[in-house]
């Protein structure tokens, strides 16, 4: 096993690649990638990096030639022969070749596109523009650069016997936690920390943790690379990113009221069981599911990612009830801002009632709260977001106000039309 603390020490040479493959990303990218190279290849998409802890001062604590380094790196990058097979060869959920012919010969071939980066104020404005397909696999490698990069900042003030106290102190606590995830029942519980993670090699530590302390209770990682390194099953479907882009390029109000529901159905053209997971809150879950067809009650179970995750849980069993589905045999992955307190309680509270799994994210791969002075690498709340299409603006209105996005005329037609009344603000813990 690595010893992280001697390999962070000797972070010294001129540039340590935080980001090494395109599949150090996480696995749903790929599967959305594929999805949008098949219906939307050839949208253009902007894509920004959003920090919204502003008490965090990236531009002040990043060196700008190391993070154009990075990043300059990664458009060096591409699909090895070995990632190239595992992705074209291994089973996904039980379906084998789930990347079709077509789409890994464009992915083989794929050089991310150019970046803009400047410096306003003590932030970084860091933006993506191209095709959908390529721009959007900029995501995942721009989060973790910045969150590592930060990371090493606090990292690179520190002498060697702090390092090994400090990993010792974070090891112990995130062995804690899987002690305590160790007496729950029946818990289904996967890693989805790639975007917020401390460092690669620390999630990569926190994945063989969860794997040896928590043996069939944990279900895999969401980052492919260490789901191929670690021989383990990669996790994930589809996120908020799809209905954003398809609801920018609506004509009309109708148009827009229906973009949710056609990237689903274009969804499921191209796959089926456990990938048939509804992301409903992109524009308020209760109104989705009020409007939401038929068909969509038949599908796998839904994924949970703003609000409060018990009011959104109920609001999904009532609706496959109304429905005619029995929502004991539905999943519901509750995936936000989740520690083990919580995850706890929501297993208690849905076993038996549904199917419950989590998808623990920020809180596994970068829980540093109270181990550094002045808590100087607490994890913080960064996202890389599509903002426009096509040259028209995204919108996200979310289940939580708090996390909200777009512009204000924008946000308020887009509430019209979804019907979004009152809303219960949330803190965003990252």
């Amino acid at each position: 096993m690595v010893d992280i603390a001697t390999r962070v020490w000797n972070h010294k040479w001129k540039i340590d690649p935080i980001v090494r493959s395109l599949i150090d990303t996480d696995f749903y990218k790929l599967l959305m990638c594929q999805s949008v190279f098949r219906y939307k290849r050839d949208t253009n998409v902007t894509f920004s990096l959003i920090n919204r802890t502003q008490t965090v001062p990236l531009a002040d604590l990043i060196d700008e030639g190391e993070l154009r380094e990075q990043l300059d790196h990664v458009r060096t990058l591409s699909l090895s022969r070995g990632e190239s097979t595992w992705l074209r060869g291994n089973t996904f959920y039980g379906k084998r070749q789930m990347f079709q012919p077509d789409f890994m010969e464009w992915f083989e071939k794929l050089t991310l596109p150019a970046y803009h980066l400047e410096r306003v104020g003590d932030q970084y404005e860091l933006t993506f523009e191209g095709t959908w397909p390529e721009v959007m696999m900029w995501e995942i490698p721009a989060l973790a650069i910045i969150s590592e990069l930060r990371g090493r900042a606090v990292l690179n003030t520190m002498k060697k016997f702090e390092l090994q106290v400090l990993y010792a102190r974070v090891m112990t606590k995130l062995w804690g936690k899987i002690e305590t995830l160790q007496q729950v029942p029946n818990l289904r519980i996967a890693d989805f920390g790639t975007r917020r993670r401390h460092s690669y090699l620390w999630q990569d530590w926190a994945v063989q943790a969860m794997m040896e302390g928590l043996g069939e209770k944990f279900v895999g990682t969401s980052n492919c690379r260490i789901a191929m390194h670690r021989d383990i099953e990669a996790i994930g479907t589809n996120a908020h990113e799809l209905p954003m882009v398809y609801a920018a390029l609506a004509k009309d109000d109708a148009a827009l009221a229906q973009a949710p529901y056609d990237v689903l159905s274009d969804w499921s053209d191209e796959h089926d069981g456990n990938l048939r997971i509804i992301l409903p809150d992109t524009y308020g879950t209760q109104g989705f599911l009020d409007n939401a067809p038929d068909w969509l009650a038949g599908w796998t179970g839904i994924r949970i990612d703003s609000g409060d995750p018990s009011t959104a849980a109920n609001i999904a069993i009532e609706w496959w009830k109304q429905r005619g589905e029995d929502p004991t045999k539905k999943l519901v992955i509750f995936s936000d801002g989740l520690d083990v307190d919580k995850i706890a309680q929501l297993q208690s509270e849905f076993a038996g009632r549904v199917k419950p799994s989590f998808g623990w994210g920020t809180l596994l791969t970068n829980d540093f709260r109270g181990l550094t002075p002045n808590d100087a690498l607490a994890p913080f709340s960064l996202v890389c977001k599509a903002i426009a299409a096509n040259g028209s603006p995204t919108v996200k209105l979310s289940d939580n106000p708090n996390k909200a996005m777009g512009p204000a005329s924008e946000i308020t037609r887009y509430k019209r039309v979804f019907g979004v009344g009152e809303q219960v603000a949330q803190k965003v813990v990252v």
